[in-house]
């Protein structure tokens, strides 16, 4: 039995879309992590990127269970004394949820160009409306968020 290897000329891709209202952020993120890598086809190749393009409606609608919303930050540092930025969570996804959800997705994709080119893929919204309706996108339920 053969191995079937992908290259770039032999991907399929489609598009899919994701509401996440009411959802969990790290939930939604792992699965269109996962759409995007590829994963979730039988034709998987680690080394090509065969994943999905993927758009996320509602993301100003996530939620983020426990205290975390009180007891996580964003942080970045600029490498300079004392140029640590803290934003607390409550705050960022008041006001970037859209932010805040690639880079979960980001941080859950390889760290190489091929994951960069990946986290491209993905398309975040904050309301209900996409201007992506050409690309003919199914509704993905595949997953258990």
């Amino acid at each position: 039995m053969k191995t079937l290897m992908l290259n770039n000329s032999t991907v399929e891709k489609k598009w899919y879309i994701i509401d996440a209202e009411g959802k969990a952020l790290g939930r939604v993120a792992a699965e269109a992590a996962m759409l995007l890598r590829g994963k979730h086809k039988a034709t998987f190749t680690p080394n090509v990127d065969c994943g999905d393009y993927v758009i996320i409606l509602n993301s100003d609608k996530l939620i983020l269970t426990g205290k975390k919303e009180e007891q996580k930050y964003f942080k970045r540092y600029s490498g300079y004394t004392s140029g640590l930025k803290l934003i607390q969570y409550k705050k960022m996804m008041a006001e970037q949820s859209d932010v805040a959800l690639m880079r979960a997705i980001k941080g859950m994709l390889p760290k190489n160009t091929l994951g960069r080119t990946m986290a491209n893929h993905c398309h975040i919204y904050k309301g209900a409306e996409h201007n992506n309706q050409a690309q003919k996108p199914e509704v993905w339920n595949g997953g258990k968020i």
